[in-house]
């Protein structure tokens, strides 16, 4: 039955001004219950702002009569058995890496809640597999589809370490499982403790499967990492950023200094970078509420561009001459693009004013344009910084 067959049948109970008032009550009871195990799909796409990846920590998978009489978490037939297969791979990638049970509850809470643990060729915003991990920031689709590949991505990250891993994350051994599986997967704020609500079925899949979720493990990032259930602690997200060799270059949360760097000739723009500057501070003291999601047109009208020429933020860095990319560098130049890696498909772009600081959408007020240090977006909004690029906009217009 879905949302629709309840309401439905809530409104034919009867005659009476008071059967009616009692069946709406019930199916709004009932949707909110098949909301929290998780029978309802992701949301739909959105457009292209800056945070319209799409609801990260949704359930990817709507079972329906392929869960054999089940539900979406305790599907019968061959469902199960996919999901116990699911989990020994996981397990395995975690026991061979040396991590802990923790960490296989973790991934296996997540994956639930993501996939329903089994591996999927689709998803919201072309997320696909058991992580509903999004190429090609975590790989090629037909590498996110091999789930030992997406097991050893979910506990390590991406290529070259972005987007960042469960074990890149600071403190998750102890943070309560949601949280750490929140960090890694950068769910909606709205979503984030849905994870705790798959911790009784991953328990109850492991037990199926024979996985000691009490192992103690050492782990590939160095550290001692106890067994069992230790939810406890609110250890902020931490890690590393990295370039393009996989070096770190600066902790989440490290000051952004002020460097200096000539822009290449082929850099044209109907602005100045000081002109930029200026208009980016002046919507900063003037401008109204205009901004909402649109970080990468902000800071192409900085420019004197109409428009960008690019959909997304995290695109516009991409297509940048690799020259270009300055990856995890903490030392822009005034004048220069900053990205980050939300979690989310469009990711944020900002203009960086110097002396640390940036001009940004969204940030201390919605729709509008502030001056805050740039260190806001990694330590208020928890993303991942990807580095820096000129103000180069071939496809402006």
């Amino acid at each position: 039955m879905d949302g629709r067959d309840a309401l439905s049948a809530a409104a034919n109970l009867g005659g009476t001004w008071v059967k009616i008032k009692v069946g709406a009550v019930a199916a709004v009871v009932f949707l909110v219950f098949l909301f929290v195990v998780g029978i309802f799909s992701g949301g739909s796409a959105g457009k292209a702002y800056a945070d319209s990846c799409g609801g990260r920590g949704q359930p990817g998978a709507d079972l329906g009569e392929d869960a054999g009489g089940g539900t979406a978490q305790q599907p019968g037939g061959d469902l199960r058995k996919k999901q116990i297969e699911n989990a020994k791979i996981i397990d395995g990638v975690a026991e061979e890496h040396k991590l802990s049970g923790r960490a296989t509850l973790i991934a296996l809470a997540t994956a639930l809640q993501e996939s329903t643990l089994l591996n999927i060729d689709y998803g919201d915003a072309k997320s696909v597999g058991l992580f509903q991990q999004q190429p090609p920031w975590w790989g090629t689709k037909e590498q996110i589809m091999k789930p030992e590949y997406a097991a050893t991505a979910f506990f390590f990250g991406g290529k070259n370490g972005s987007p960042r891993g469960l074990t890149d994350i600071k403190g998750w051994e102890s943070m309560p499982l949601w949280k750490a599986a929140a960090a890694v997967q950068h769910p909606k704020k709205e979503y984030e403790q849905l994870y705790a609500g798959q911790e009784d079925a991953a328990r109850e899949i492991a037990r199926e499967a024979g996985i000691d979720l009490d192992r103690a493990g050492t782990g590939d990032n160095g550290t001692d990492q106890g067994g069992g259930d230790t939810d406890q602690g609110n250890t902020a997200n931490g890690g590393e950023c990295y370039d393009e060799a996989g070096a770190g270059t600066g902790k989440v949360g490290d000051p952004f200094h002020d460097g200096s760097a000539d822009w290449p000739a082929y850099v044209k723009n109907p602005r100045s970078t000081a002109d930029a500057i200026a208009w980016a501070e002046n919507e900063a003291k003037t401008g109204g509420k205009d901004w909402y999601r649109a970080c990468l047109a902000f800071v192409a009208q900085s420019y004197g561009w109409s428009y960008s020429g690019v959909n997304y933020a995290i695109d516009h860095y991409k297509e940048m001459p690799d020259s270009q990319k300055h990856d995890g560098d903490r030392n822009p130049p005034p004048g220069a693009l900053m990205y980050w890696d939300t979690g989310h498909r469009a990711g944020h772009v900002a203009i960086y004013l110097g002396d640390g600081k940036i001009a940004s959408n969204d940030i201390k007020r919605v729709g509008y344009i502030d001056i805050v240090p740039a260190t806001d977006i990694e330590t208020k909004w928890g993303a991942t910084y990807l580095g820096w690029a000129p103000p180069y906009f071939p496809a402006g217009g």
